[in-house]
């Protein structure tokens, strides 16, 4: 690092946005380059995305950048890099794509995830990796194509995810890292690949594709000749292969700040909900449901539980009210809504209705999984009005969250927020109540790539170890705790027995209605 150098490049691709973040060697945010993703969903239950154009677009952010900071390629000291986890991203020859990459969206490993599950060493598999079986995951996904399209795995010579193809890209290097790796094939206790893992997946004929394991926050390599041509950096420059993009988030927003007994949940369109323990307090629920992934802290991992939909579930209501006021005069915007949803809440009486927020079409995955799975509202009568459908729709949002940090051991001690409902006081306090615990939200504007970029920070040597950065780069960002309402709280406790009960018995319900989606589809 020479003494110019005054700045990371974080590097966070998403589903739907690449952003190249820069912040100087004390964590503070200077600039955000983004460039919208594109990926196809096709009738058939894929979703892909063009390899070559997600390195075209991450270059484009990376050059956009450039024109936001004065000097950036001599003042950047190193890159780093997170992304969207799970998928499939094949290499072939001369580092070239096979076929377009299969998303962590992708739904065609169904049937393969099904057989697999039903195996009699699936429970292994799954106390290995900490990690249930998932359609999203690369060794399903691969599992699948070696079922039905083996022509694609018998021209790849390594299996990537998002980050690693762009890692790749930079450096000349294919490899992945720990989170990921340990996750999906691995063990989360070794932080490496498992043979008893690669062996449920049926893979063992496979195990060629999984590339080298690299800590970018031990461990670095020179951007290319190539890389620096289409990026506007310097050649040579310390590219950090970071870890996936959840953990990254947590990482950025206080999941681990050396405080006992706390959380972090993410609350954007999908609900992320983890804990850092060390790896010997990790509990495996009897389901098999969740994730387990390494954070880049000696021994200390995250245990995770994802609901499929978290704000989406109110941009539906919010949906509904703006179509009904449309069929009168122009319809409000979305934010002149979101604006109402406090005053909503303070006009409507807590625990009145029950709202289960399945409203994706992909069903649920956490803390159970189930495909079928849909959003109901239950205890409506005639008093009802729309703000205390508003109000259902935000405590099952601290229900979910409660159902999954409950499938992980015992309620959080505290809890730390980001995404864009933790900006919400009336959400806020919903969540504080449901968890009966303290919440504080987190400044970070861009936690993902700050993630990243603290793994980069340590790797040059700015900070002796991660607990330092943390120590600069997180902590002074979290807010106040706010405690929970005492008033809500025995509300919250009685409505999330009553959520859990109708939880498990609408069950046949979800069958029964996709039964009928599925005859539906026979005769059109």
């Amino acid at each position: 690092m020479s003494d110019s150098s005054d700045l990371i490049i974080g590097i966070d691709a998403g589903t739907s946005v690449i952003k190249a973040v820069a912040f100087d060697l004390s964590g503070n945010q200077l600039a955000v380059s983004s460039v919208r993703n594109r990926y196809v969903v096709g009738g058939d239950g894929s979703a892909t995305q063009s390899m070559t154009q997600t390195w075209a677009d991450c270059a484009a952010a990376l050059r956009g950048l450039g024109g936001k900071v004065a000097g950036l390629a001599p003042r950047t000291a190193a890159i780093a890099l997170t992304g969207q986890g799970d998928g499939t991203w094949l290499v072939g020859k001369g580092d070239e794509p096979v076929t377009d990459a299969w998303l962590w969206l992708d739904a065609r490993a169904a049937p393969t995830v099904r057989q697999l599950a039903a195996a009699k060493n699936e429970r292994a598999r799954f106390e290995a990796t900490g990690t249930g079986l998932n359609t999203c995951q690369q060794g399903s996904q691969i599992a699948h194509m070696a079922a039905t399209c083996p022509e694609l795995l018998e021209r790849a010579e390594t299996a990537l995810h998002c980050k690693d193809w762009l890692f790749l890209n930079l450096t000349g290097v294919r490899a992945t890292d720990p989170s990921e790796a340990s996750f999906t094939f691995g063990d989360f206790r070794t932080r490496r690949y498992c043979d008893t893992v690669i062996s449920a997946l049926g893979l063992d004929s496979r195990r060629y594709l999984l590339p080298e394991i690299m800590d970018g926050s031990q461990d670095s390599r020179p951007l290319t000749a190539q890389a620096a041509a289409e990026t506007g950096l310097l050649a040579g420059t310390p590219v950090s292969l970071g870890y996936v993009d959840m953990v990254m988030t947590a990482l950025g927003a206080g999941v681990h700040t050396g405080d006992a007994g706390t959380a972090c949940s993410t609350v954007g369109s999908t609900g992320v909900h983890m804990r850092a323990v060390t790896a010997n307090k990790v509990y495996l629920n009897t389901e098999g449901t969740g994730y387990v992934i390494c954070l880049p802290v000696p021994d200390l991992v995250t245990q995770v539980q994802t609901n499929m939909a978290a704000t989406l579930n109110i941009d539906w209501a919010l949906a509904l009210a703006e179509d009904l006021i449309a069929e009168f005069r122009d319809a409000p915007s979305h934010a002149d809504l979101v604006a109402k949803i406090d005053g909503w809440m303070a006009r409507s009486s807590p625990g009145s209705l029950l709202y289960h927020p399945y409203i994706s079409e992909a069903g649920e995955r956490g803390p159970f999984v189930n495909a079928d799975a849909r959003a109901s509202l239950v205890g409506l009568n005639t008093s009802h009005r729309f703000p205390d459908i508003v109000r259902a729709v935000v405590e099952g949002l601290g229900m979910a969250a409660r159902d999954c940090y409950a499938a992980m051991g015992d309620m959080p001690l505290e809890l730390r927020l980001t995404g864009g409902a933790a900006r919400s006081a009336a959400v806020r306090r919903v969540l504080a109540a449901s968890l009966d615990t303290s919440v504080r939200v987190s400044s970070r504007e861009e936690a993902g790539a700050a993630g990243c970029a603290m793994m980069a920070a340590v790797a040059i040597g700015a900070y002796d170890d991660m607990d330092a950065c943390i120590a600069e780069w997180t902590t002074p960002l979290l807010g106040e705790p706010e405690p929970p309402d005492p008033s809500l709280v025995p509300i919250y406790e009685q409505l999330f027995t009553t959520y859990r009960q109708a939880r498990d018995g609408l069950a046949p319900a979800w069958d029964g209605l996709a039964a009928m989606r599925a005859l539906e589809g026979v005769n059109t």
